[in-house]
């Protein structure tokens, strides 16, 4: 069963899939004349210094930072630590060139999501606003089949990828670094996510507004002061990156070896699974936000892919290419700890990473949580709520003392697989962000 997985697996995450999500982001990126480049600054000041609306008139559940900040806890995760290692193993330093790549193609896709998520939002029964792809599918394609398959491939990621193999990551990282045992670790991350869940979408982004700047801040000046330490060898650095982005990497030490297919294969797999740009999850948080205007939040919602790839994977890929261990044959999170500790005296290296890795894994723990719920609520009505709390809750401890592997596959599938119905969306209703935009700037 798992080989076979394993197998769909790569015919999901292939190259067509691969293809079109970069694709995607390229076509957005023409039809709105590089927009995510001429406006990322304002973007990133409506995002992070602005805030909110001054209107009180502004429809919506949570502010502009409480939105970015949900969408990035179920985002900047293990990928972030983990993934960049992996691209980097596998396919040398100029991996880290072409996650870039999809940062900066992906910000035009994610912003196209989230101005067709607040157009197409409406607000349920409890008051609350309820919206991603599978309303803008449904009622903007009116495809309403295409929108219900949709959120059954994000119910089934959620219970997978977005809970019981997180809650299996944190829960062996605690007992590797502080020797707690699983079930214990288990039981209280289950209390803490049903304490935070039962205050709903305003409780998760009150949550998430506080803990997601704390952990990246934490994992990027690290970072940073080991990049400091080894600042005479980031020029070296970047030319790695470069000259391995358009040249096969030679076989050295424990490394390999990459072809060139093989780089760009893996740096923009890897970088699509970090910033989940095109797979549709985030505009479900996008869509709960206070705000007058889709764009205005939109512009918010594309700086969660700037923040996600171009900063916090930066971060990892230099701290890994100027440690020099990139090509000794470890991989995932254990290159990264080499890396870490390569610089920083004794084990204050690993222990940052173990430490990041439990605080990504926990918010997207917590972020994965409103996107189930909110494909649960389309898929059977807001009655079906309490029961979905209580079984995200159930399977944290399950998934924390359980062996996932093939869990991880499945749901990895899921994952991938929301990508189709969304991607036909956004090509079929580009006319309408195009004419959204246009409101907005006089420009285009």
């Amino acid at each position: 069963m798992l080989k076979f997985l394993n197998l769909v697996s790569s015919w999901v995450w292939g190259v067509p899939l691969i293809l079109l999500l970069v694709g995607t982001g390229v076509f957005y990126t023409i039809l709105l004349k590089g927009l995510q480049f001429r406006v990322l600054k304002f973007s990133l000041y409506l995002g992070l210094i602005k805030r909110k609306e001054k209107r009180h008139t502004a429809k919506g559940d949570i502010s502009h930072f409480q939105a970015l900040m949900t969408a990035l806890a179920a985002t900047v995760g293990i990928g972030n630590i983990a993934g960049v290692a992996t691209a980097i193993s596998i396919g040398g330093p100029g991996a880290l060139f072409w996650m870039w790549i999809t940062g900066f193609f992906g910000m035009a896709t994610k912003y196209a999501e989230a101005v067709l998520a607040l157009k197409f939002r409406r607000q349920n029964k409890r008051g609350e606003m309820s919206g991603g792809p599978m309303y803008y599918i449904s009622e903007g394609l009116k495809l309403k089949g295409l929108g219900l398959i949709f959120a059954i491939f994000t119910a089934v990621a959620t219970f997978g990828i977005g809970n019981m193999v997180q809650s299996n990551s944190v829960a062996i990282g605690v007992k590797e670094t502080f020797g707690i045992p699983v079930h214990i670790s288990g039981a209280l991350m289950a209390a803490l996510t049903a304490l935070v869940l039962l205050g709903g979408i305003k409780s998760i982004a009150r949550t998430s507004s506080i803990l997601v700047p704390f952990m990246i801040l934490f994992y990027c000046i690290a970072s940073i002061t080991i990049l400091g330490m080894n600042i005479q060898k980031l020029p070296d650095c970047f030319f790695q990156i470069f000259k391995g982005a358009f040249k096969s990497s030679a076989a050295v030490g424990g490394f390999l070896g990459s072809t060139l297919i093989q780089t760009i294969r893996i740096g923009v797999a890897r970088g699509i699974f970090s910033n989940e740009s095109g797979l549709g999850s985030s505009p479900i948080a996008a869509a709960a936000a206070k705000t007058r205007r889709p764009i205005s939040q939109a512009l918010v919602s594309m700086t969660q892919t700037f923040i996600d790839t171009i900063v916090v994977c930066t971060m990892t890929g230099l701290v890994i290419i100027s440690s020099g261990v990139w090509d000794s044959g470890k991989t995932s999170s254990s290159l990264s700890i080499a890396a870490f500790n390569q610089s920083l005296p004794g084990n204050i290296g690993g222990l940052i990473v173990t430490v990041s890795l439990i605080l990504f894994a926990y918010s997207t723990l917590l972020g994965w949580s409103y996107y189930g719920e909110k494909a649960m609520e389309f898929l059977f009505g807001e009655r079906t709520i309490r029961l979905y709390r209580a079984i995200f809750c159930l399977l944290v401890v399950i998934g924390a003392v359980s062996s996932l592997e093939s869990v991880w596959v499945f749901a990895d599938i899921s994952n991938g697989l929301m990508a189709f119905p969304n991607l036909v969306a956004l090509m079929g209703l580009s006319p309408i962000v195009l004419k959204e935009s246009r409101k907005y700037f006089r420009w285009l």
